[in-house]
C-alpha cells in the first residue's frame, strides 16, 4: 500500500506554503488508495516546542488532514539513529569533521539551498578518528544520481556538487536532518515524498544514504513554492500567516482549503470545499511547476 508523509518541524506555525505541501502529499497518496502519516521532525530539540507541534496538528485536522498512524516524533528515535550510524561506520562510510557552522556558513537543521547554503568542501574527509570530539559526515561516492521527479521529470544530479559530504551527527550531540529523515522514512515505509522545490537539491544525497542503509528508494515530487504577492518567499522568519490569523481576517477554513486546492489544479477557481471531495480531482499532470502567489489579503 502506498504511504506518503508530511513531516513538519515544530518551530513555528504552518503557513500557506506548508499547508499546500501537506495537502498535495495527502491528495497524492489518497488518490492511489494509500495511507498518509504525519511525523514531527523535532530532532533539533533546542529549537522545537511541543505546543507548536500540537497547533500544527490541529491546523492540519481542521483541513481534514489527519494521520493514518500514530504520530512519530524524532525526539524518541535516538536509538534508531545510533544504530544507523553504527552500520555506516562498519561500512567505512563515516568520517569525523571538526568544521564549525561559522567555518562553513551553514545551518545544522533542514537545509534550504535558496538561503545560500554552500556544499561542504570535504575538508575533513581524510582526518584520523583519534584525539578529538567531532561531528560525523557521510563519505559520498563520486558518481551521479539519476532519478525521476513526479513534477520535474528526469533528474541527473551530482550530490558532491550540490551538498558535498552531508552532516549526519552534530558536534553538539544531536542527530542531523539527513540521517533522521532517511532513517524514519525507511522505518515507516514511506514510498512517496512530496516537498518544496527548495529541497530538490538534497534528493540525490538522500538517495545515496538510502542505498547505504539498504532503504528502498522513494518517489519524489517537488512543488513550486508559495510566495508572497511581491514574489518573496513565505517563511516563519518573514512572518507568514497561519490558519488562525487568516480566520481572524474573516476567511473560513473551507475557503482557505479551496484556494490551496485551486493552486494544485483541483478546482477551476478558488471556492470553499472539503478535502475528501478533492481526492478524485487530483492529478500531478494538472499541478504547475511554477510558484504560486498567495492573495494580497492573506499576506502581512
Amino acid at each position: 500500500m502506498p504511504i506518503g508523509r508530511f513531516a513538519p518541524s515544530p518551530t513555528g506555525i504552518l503557513h500557506l506554503g506548508n499547508l499546500r505541501t501537506a495537502l498535495a502529499s495527502w491528495l497524492s497518496v489518497k488518490a492511489r488508495g494509500g495511507r498518509w502519516i504525519i511525523r514531527m521532525e523535532d530532532v533539533d530539540t533546542p529549537r522545537c516546542r511541543s505546543e507548536l507541534g500540537d497547533q500544527q496538528l490541529r491546523d492540519l485536522a481542521s483541513l481534514g488532514l489527519e494521520s493514518d498512524a500514530p504520530i512519530l516524533r524524532q525526539s524518541d528515535r535516538s536509538g534508531a539513529y545510533r544504530e544507523a550510524l553504527r552500520h555506516l561506520h562498519e561500512l567505512d562510510l563515516l568520517y569525523p569533521c571538526q568544521c564549525t557552522r561559522k567555518d562553513l556558513h551553514m545551518l545544522a537543521s533542514a537545509p534550504h539551498l535558496e538561503d545560500g547554503l554552500r556544499p561542504y568542501p570535504n575538508t575533513c574527509r581524510h582526518r584520523e578518528w583519534e584525539g578529538f570530539e567531532a561531528a560525523l559526515r557521510l563519505r559520498l561516492p563520486k558518481d551521479r544520481v539519476v532519478w525521476r521527479d513526479e513534477l520535474l521529470g528526469p533528474q541527473d544530479d551530482d550530490p558532491a556538487q550540490l551538498t558535498g559530504d552531508p552532516l549526519l551527527f552534530r558536534r553538539d550531540g544531536l542527530f542531523a536532518y539527513h540521517l533522521a529523515v532517511v532513517v524514519d522514512d525507511g522505518f515507516q515505509g514511506v514510498d512517496e515524498i512530496v516537498r518544496g522545490v527548495d529541497l530538490r537539491g538534497v534528493t540525490a544525497t538522500q538517495i545515496r544514504l538510502q542505498e547505504a542503509l539498504r532503504i528502498p528508494r522513494s518517489l519524489y515530487a517537488h512543488l513550486g513554492l508559495a510566495t508572497a504577492p511581491d514574489g518573496s518567499r513565505l517563511g516563519k522568519r518573514a512572518g507568514a500567516l497561519g490558519l488562525e490569523a487568516l480566520r481572524q481576517r474573516g476567511s473560513s477554513t473551507n475557503e482557505i482549503l479551496g484556494w490551496l486546492a485551486w493552486s494544485l489544479g483541483c478546482l477551476d477557481q478558488p471556492r470553499p470545499c472539503e478535502a475528501a471531495d478533492l481526492v478524485k480531482r487530483f492529478d500531478w499532470s494538472r499541478v504547475s511547476t511554477q510558484s504560486v502567489q498567495v492573495p494580497v489579503a492573506w499576506s502581512q
